[in-house]
């Protein structure tokens, strides 16, 4: 493949959607140099092209007379599931009530008439292309810019769980935090990026700290109900215990043997990988207050998976971890 080639195919896309064929023939003409042009002849044919080509579609252009739907509808469609391709419609007929609900509602960037200037048309097409660019390296920022700060909110997440263990049972005791991560880490979580059009970061920060404040709570009045009972007889006793524990909570899991199976993992990383907006369950609570419990009594849980089950078994507890663990931690999610 020649340079030019490479080029041409790397360069944003033009979708051009007009049930007119000569339209068709006359708007490749035209544009074909500028960018590669994917065209259809009806709205339905515009979505398909739009599901199978968003990625790499930088301007979008339909007719707005076409049989069937009209042209605003794909533009409508193109906004609500590709924002970042500039959309332009285009019509021999003066529409203008529809032309201006589009442009109201957002759906279009420019409106051009027929029969066009060719001049005029690869102007405008240029600068749409250049708009698309733009857009481009935009939102490459910003998903770095969120992809720190969902790091940032992780790390946090995951430091008010060391301090809840800390606090409660003393600086020394990792033992519950490492249980808990290695569960979360099993269950897969999945951190959800916040919604930016309904938050900034001052919101996010404050819907963080009323959450995980209100979690803390939840955790440390749990823990007290449970710290009066006492686990005498070692690992043996703790399963039964553990499982009336949880299962009092709410919490569905199985026994099995000398293990607690749990089916529904999602729940073991409710509190790191959860919107802040999402309130953290009295489930969650109770098992982060049952994992300081055990350590409490000297042990603590080991968890591996099994197809889409969880098993906890309970073990001896560790006193030492290394000084650096929390941080090895971070880095694994």
């Amino acid at each position: 493949m020649n340079e030019a080639k490479a080029t041409q195919e790397s360069a944003p896309a033009i979708i051009f959607v007009d049930d007119e064929a000569t339209a068709v023939k006359y708007f490749q003409r035209a544009i074909g140099s500028l960018a590669p042009v994917l065209t259809g002849g009806s709205v339905e044919e515009g979505k398909a092209l739009l599901d199978e080509h968003g990625d790499r579609v930088g301007v979008l252009v339909s007719d707005q007379r076409m049989p069937g739907e009209f042209g605003n509808e794909l533009l409508r469609y193109a906004s609500e599931r590709y924002p970042h391709v500039v959309r332009i419609l285009t019509t021999a007929y003066s529409e203008i009530d529809q032309t201006v609900a589009a442009v109201n509602l957002g759906h279009i960037h420019r409106y051009i008439k027929k029969p066009w200037d060719i001049t005029a048309l690869r102007m405008e097409l240029k600068q749409a292309l250049e708009l698309a660019e733009l857009r481009k390296e935009r939102d490459h920022l910003v998903r770095e810019k969120l992809g720190v700060l969902q790091k940032q909110t992780l790390g946090t997440r995951i430091g008010l769980v060391r301090t809840l263990a800390a606090t409660l049972l003393g600086p020394e005791r990792f033992g519950p935090v490492e249980a808990y991560l290695a569960a979360a880490v099993l269950a897969d979580v999945q951190t959800s990026e916040p919604d930016w059009l309904l938050l900034d970061y001052s919101d996010l920060v404050a819907a963080e700290s009323h959450r995980g404040g209100n979690f803390g709570h939840a955790v440390a009045t749990k823990f007290a109900e449970l710290r009066s009972r006492r686990i005498d007889s070692g690992a043996a006793q703790a399963v039964p215990a553990l499982a009336d524990t949880l299962e009092t909570a709410g919490i569905k899991l199985r026994r099995n043997g000398d293990a607690l199976v749990w089916d529904e993992p999602a729940l073991l990383a409710e509190f790191l990988g959860e919107p802040a907006n999402n309130a953290v369950s009295t489930q969650h609570a109770a098992w982060l207050a049952s994992l300081l419990w055990l350590d409490d009594n000297g042990l603590t849980l080991e968890a591996a998976r099994e197809g889409d089950a969880i098993t906890l078994r309970a073990v001896p507890g560790k006193t030492e971890f290394p000084a650096d663990r929390l941080a090895t931690w971070i880095e694994q999610f």
